[in-house]
């Protein structure tokens, strides 16, 4: 009965009761391991991972994309989801590993060598490109980004993947490449999907009349409608990750937003006939 008790308290201290799925991989532990790191924990407050995992339905044993991954804080979460009859397929551009000298490469090189269900795939998913303007303020690391004997190739996953996450990337997409570099984008992602695949975006919310590229965010319709235009249904909505106080006129990594804009999150679904 006690052992009981402590669990029920266990769900609602974290917000949430998860299926079977969450215990039996250690999602929770994994979470809380001394080997995660430091700066991705305290993002845990903002971006409710377990929640988010909820609500899209990954369970373990599933094979999951984290597109456009950066330094991995998804992958990482993901792979706690999936546990160690899973896989992920954390997928990067390489300009994107190359920016702040590289930092994000090395993050998400010790997170495939310590997660063993982890596998690495260098491959542009859209044609967007780091403006040249940019380069000097990004420090952007010269020449190729060694990641080691852990990466795959995305022909291997084509159709095979249960579920794909993109988070805070489609507004680059779509900043960086037009209508043409978000839309691509989703194409990559619906081809690595199987028929019947889900697809988590999540985003800062931007509204009309505001310069949404200068803030980098993104309108909701906006992001719909080049999921639709990708092939996607809508399936649902979230407000998991909304927040009020966010009025949608500062930059997201404004200080004064504490790295907690008002998202998005949508779940769209690739067809089951396509």
């Amino acid at each position: 009965m006690g052992s009981t008790k402590q669990w029920f308290m266990a769900c609602v201290l974290s917000a949430a009761c998860f299926n079977s799925y969450a215990a039996d991989n250690g999602f929770l532990r994994a979470l809380a391991s001394p080997d995660r790191p430091a700066a991705d924990k305290e993002r845990d407050a903002a971006r409710k991972p377990a929640q988010v995992i909820e609500f899209l339905g990954i369970e373990s044993g599933m094979t999951v994309l984290d597109a456009l991954a950066g330094g991995g804080y998804y992958t990482e979460v993901l792979s706690g989801a999936v546990g160690p009859q899973g896989k992920v397929v954390s997928q990067n551009s390489e300009w994107v590993l190359q920016i702040r000298g590289g930092a994000s490469a090395i993050a998400l090189k010790e997170k495939a060598a310590r997660l063993s269900n982890v596998e690495i795939l260098l491959r542009d998913f859209n044609p967007a490109q780091l403006p040249p303007e940019l380069a000097s303020r990004l420090n952007v690391v010269n020449g190729p980004i060694d990641l080691g004997p852990l990466t795959t190739r995305k022909e291997l996953y084509d159709g095979k993947v249960d579920i794909a996450v993109t988070a805070l990337n489609l507004h680059d997409a779509y900043i960086f490449g037009g209508e043409a570099g978000a839309v691509t984008l989703l194409q990559n992602i619906f081809t690595a999907l199987k028929p019947g695949g889900i697809l988590g975006v999540i985003d800062h919310v931007g509204i009309a009349g505001q310069n949404n590229s200068r803030l980098h965010r993104i309108e909701k319709g906006m992001a719909m409608t080049f999921l639709k235009y990708a092939g996607f249904v809508i399936e649902a909505e979230s407000d998991l990750l909304a927040n009020p106080g966010d009025d949608h006129t500062l930059p997201m990594r404004d200080p004064s937003l504490g790295r907690n804009t008002d998202r998005m999150l949508i779940k769209a679904r690739k067809p089951a006939g396509s």
